[in-house]
Parts: C-alpha cells; structure tokens; sequence
C-alpha cells in the first residue's frame, strides 16, 4: 500500500455503509478507524476494509474529490467505485 501523496478513499463498513476520507497516510488511517480512533461515523461501524483509493499530487485535490463523493447518493457511489476500478483494469491492459 503506499504511503506517499494525498489519498481520497472510501472504506466499506461492516453494516454495509460507505465511508469517503482523506489521508497523508492511508495505511495508518484504516489501522485508526479499525481501532475506533478514526472518524466518528465509522466508530461502531468497525472493523472497516478498503474498498477504493486514489492518489492525488495534492491535498486540495483529494479534498475535492472526497467532497464530490459524499455528495452522490449511496447507487451514484457504487457506480463512481465500479467505473473506478473498470478504468483501472483497463489501464493495465494498455
């Protein structure tokens, strides 16, 4: 897992929610959300696993894209996940 650049991610919870974030450091921040140190949507909501992640050269930039995320309804987040990994999957092809 990397560890530099500005992450925009999403962790799935173990009801079932989706959880959008930033981090500098994305392993360290999953490890405080398992340990209901993180935010306090996910305290409750643990152990959390990682769904999705995208590195940013900057921190606005990740901001913004946590932003536009959690403004989606719950369908418009899965199809924003989904597209994600599609392009992902394709790139590799390339």
């Amino acid at each position: 897992m990397e560890s530099n650049g500005h992450f925009f991610y999403v962790l799935t919870c173990r009801d079932g929610s989706l959880y959008g974030g930033y981090t500098n450091d994305l392993k360290r921040r999953i490890d405080q959300h398992n340990e209901g140190k993180g935010a306090k949507y996910t305290r409750g909501r643990g152990p959390v696993k990682l769904t999705y992640y995208q590195v940013f050269e900057t921190k606005g930039e990740a901001l913004s894209a946590e932003y536009y995320f959690k403004q989606l309804t719950r369908k418009k987040k899965l199809e924003y996940i989904m597209r994600a990994g599609e392009a992902h999957v394709a790139a590799k092809k390339l």
